[in-house]
């Protein structure tokens, strides 16, 4: 069976991390390299979106959207009313929330996630690394969700990885 995949008008490095998250290969989506850049920390938030923004926000869910901020914004501590601010909120809630539909989803916490962060950054294999560690450490099966906040963060660090050594002149 085939992925579907929408294009949502929106920066065309974030395309290509929506791409890649719903099972398209290397080569699928062609911009010109002039088009091309680094994949921020925001828009690989706003990618997990579409893969996985019907799931209730849940506490590794949270942990890894605070480990992500973090590391977008370099301060130590969470922003007052940032989108990991929102994110720990809608976990804790949840948590008493006892039908699915009542829940705060992942689409409610991280649509617009670029504008939320006061600050971004391009996804480096250290901050993929450093999210997927606060979203097993987390999960009561210590285990992380395929195309969610991790899975996202992890797929722009490789598209970026990928990007930085094709532009490299030979």
């Amino acid at each position: 069976m085939k992925n579907a995949f929408q294009i949502i008008p929106c920066t065309p490095s974030y395309q290509e991390v929506v791409a890649r998250e719903v099972g398209q290969q290397d080569g699928q989506i062609a911009l010109p390299h002039e088009l091309r850049s680094s994949i921020t920390i925001g828009e690989a938030l706003e990618a997990a979106v579409l893969t996985a923004g019907n799931k209730p926000v849940d506490y590794s869910d949270a942990a890894a959207i605070q480990a992500a901020e973090v590391r977008a914004t370099g301060r130590t501590n969470i922003v007052p009313g940032g989108v990991a601010a929102a994110a720990q909120s809608a976990a804790t809630r949840n948590a008493r929330v006892t039908r699915d539909e009542d829940k705060t989803k992942l689409a409610d916490v991280l649509s617009e996630a670029c504008t939320k962060l006061p600050a971004d950054k391009p996804v480096t294999r250290r901050d993929a690394e450093g999210v997927i560690g606060a979203e097993l450490r987390n999960d009561p099966n210590l285990t992380t969700r395929p195309g969610g906040v991790a899975a996202s963060l992890a797929a722009a660090a490789r598209l970026n990885q990928t990007m930085n050594r094709n532009s490299q002149p030979s």
